[in-house]
């Protein structure tokens, strides 16, 4: 279960930003994860979950944003978003895509605070 092992680098990358943030709790991570990262949400949460017990960071919760495959279409010489993950053509004039440009990220996005 490789989400453990993202869990546990999404907790290290917080609790690095919060040295700058002294005296303030974490009450959400928010995360932007692509349909191409390879990594399920609910699976995620569970691992998130596990790995945050006994840190400073036990109340905190992920809140997910979910980032759109877009390619560089050929044709129309444009970012545009696929026609679905099963056949990767343009959405505005089917021209199979190979340049994708976006929905690989896996990334802490922002941080929600409390004092």
């Amino acid at each position: 279960m490789h989400e453990l092992s993202i869990a546990m680098s999404i907790l290290d990358g917080v609790e690095e930003e919060m040295q700058r943030h002294a005296g303030r709790c974490v009450e959400a991570v928010h995360v932007r994860i692509g349909p191409l990262s390879g990594v399920v949400k609910e699976s995620l949460a569970s691992a998130y979950e596990l790995a945050r017990e006994a840190t400073p960071f036990a109340a905190s919760y992920l809140v997910f944003e979910d980032a759109p495959v877009t390619v560089l279409c050929a044709y129309c010489q444009a970012e545009r978003l696929v026609q679905s993950l099963d056949r990767f053509c343009c959405a505005e004039c089917a021209t199979p895509a190979t340049n994708i440009v976006h929905g690989r990220e896996l990334e802490i996005t922002a941080l929600e605070l409390r004092e």
